[in-house]
């Protein structure tokens, strides 16, 4: 079963929900797909409307009453309350219902678990769910109120369970963090080598589902896996892919971000979404014919916000509509008027429309801060001559007894280590 409370508290601005603005309808829609998204079977589903939040339950005695009816007659094995529970909401509904409760941060972190394939993605998600589980001891039964006896003769009361329990978990999240660390700097090293060659990134983010792995396997002939499930993907997927003109960018697939994703899982998959930190253009994909696309996309701005990427400091944002194949022929066709050349890309990741706009309008952004530079280059400089492909495109070369004469694309982050090597060999 799974609910969602609507708290209708009433402020200055009057009756609202203080969560979001986004309807409850398509909030328990997702959740259903969250669920949906481990497969779940779920017998019941609804929206519970709240007057006030009680601190034991969250729900008043007469609903507690009322789902724990429901849980003992379909002989239900979970309960999901889409909004977050404190430990002791979470430990008093499941004495009452009878079953297991969890909240919508614990399904997210049940998904991620099922969904991590890499060791770098395990690490991240036990992180995740470990510093989840150090904050909801309390929920545990009276084996924690026990006490261990202390050291020597006339020790005090020794350390609680609890407290040993709290000790080993901050003893794993330390180790997890060390090996994530270590990820980190695997990342960067593959980063720093990537710098040295003349391929920019390109990263993919975007709410999940959106489409963004079924975009990187179009433009990339890959495989990446892409279904019509909440979270589909975990794991980065790096891959170049050739632009028109010839030039090759790196590809990035990320994770889709969600509404009230919780801080920690954030700072879990923070070396994942360094990625976004070092593009050289962010792709922004919408899922155009969801509902609530406009809620999304600002969703994922404020996650975008909290990683440091905003228009001043981080890598441009190109908004790309995408699942136009499932709009109205008279609403595609407004889209398409609005978005302009220079505006939204609108396309359809499945069949293919709008890949080519998609493509031609990557290659001008990389081409607008490139110089056009002709290097003559002694014949027997044969490693400066390999080291030309290194940094630059070569975009055209004539070869001579003495000399190669080479017209090259150099890239704006290449610009310096190109001069540093050629500057004797540029011509005017």
């Amino acid at each position: 079963m799974i609910l969602e409370p609507v708290l209708q508290l009433r402020g200055e601005a009057g009756q609202q929900d203080v969560r979001t603005s986004r309807s409850p309808e398509a909030r328990l829609d997702e959740a259903v797909g969250l669920g949906a998204a481990i497969n779940l079977d779920i017998v019941q589903s609804g929206v519970v409307r709240i007057n006030k939040p009680k601190p034991a339950t969250l729900f008043g005695e007469g609903k507690v009453a009322e789902l724990a009816g429901i849980v003992a007659s379909d002989e239900l094995d979970l309960v999901v309350i889409d909004h977050p529970l404190s430990p002791v909401q979470q430990r008093n509904l499941e004495r009452r219902l009878k079953t297991k409760v969890i909240d919508r941060t614990g399904l997210i972190l049940e998904i991620f678990g099922d969904r991590a394939r890499t060791k770098e993605g395990r690490l991240q998600v036990d992180l995740a769910h470990l510093s989840w589980q150090k904050s909801r001891l309390v929920r545990s039964w009276t084996h924690l109120e026990r006490q261990r006896g202390g050291a020597g003769f006339m020790g005090g009361p020794g350390e609680t369970q609890i407290e040993a329990d709290r000790r080993q978990i901050q003893e794993r999240i330390l180790v997890l963090q060390k090996q994530l660390e270590q990820v980190r700097r695997t990342r960067d090293l593959h980063r720093k080598k990537r710098k040295k060659i003349p391929q920019p990134v390109v990263a993919l983010v975007g709410y999940t589902n959106a489409g963004k792995s079924t975009l990187f396997n179009r433009l990339t002939q890959a495989d990446v896996m892409a279904k019509d499930l909440l979270f589909a993907t975990l794991d980065p997927t790096l891959r170049k892919i050739a632009l028109p003109h010839g030039k090759e960018v790196i590809l990035s697939d990320t994770v889709g971000f969600i509404s009230d994703l919780p801080t920690h899982l954030v700072a879990a998959f923070r070396a994942t979404l360094e990625e976004v930190l070092e593009a050289d253009l962010i792709l922004h994909v919408r899922d155009i014919s969801h509902p609530d696309t406009d809620a999304q996309a600002e969703d994922v701005r404020k996650t975008l916000d909290d990683l440091g990427v905003d228009a001043q400091t981080g890598a441009p944002v190109v908004e790309i509509w995408n699942k136009i194949d499932r709009l109205d022929p008279a609403y595609r066709d407004k889209l398409l008027a609005e978005a302009g050349e220079q505006g939204p890309i609108a396309l359809s990741a499945l069949t293919g429309d709008g890949i080519p706009q998609l493509l031609n309008r990557i290659d001008a952004f990389m081409a607008q801060h490139d110089d056009i530079l002709v290097v003559r280059i002694p014949v027997a400089e044969g490693a400066l001559l390999a080291k030309l492909y290194q940094v630059a495109e070569v975009l055209e070369r004539t070869d001579t007894e003495d000399f190669v004469v080479a017209e090259a694309r150099v890239s704006d982050k290449q610009r310096g280590p190109f001069r540093d090597a050629f500057g004797d060999f540029i011509q005017d």
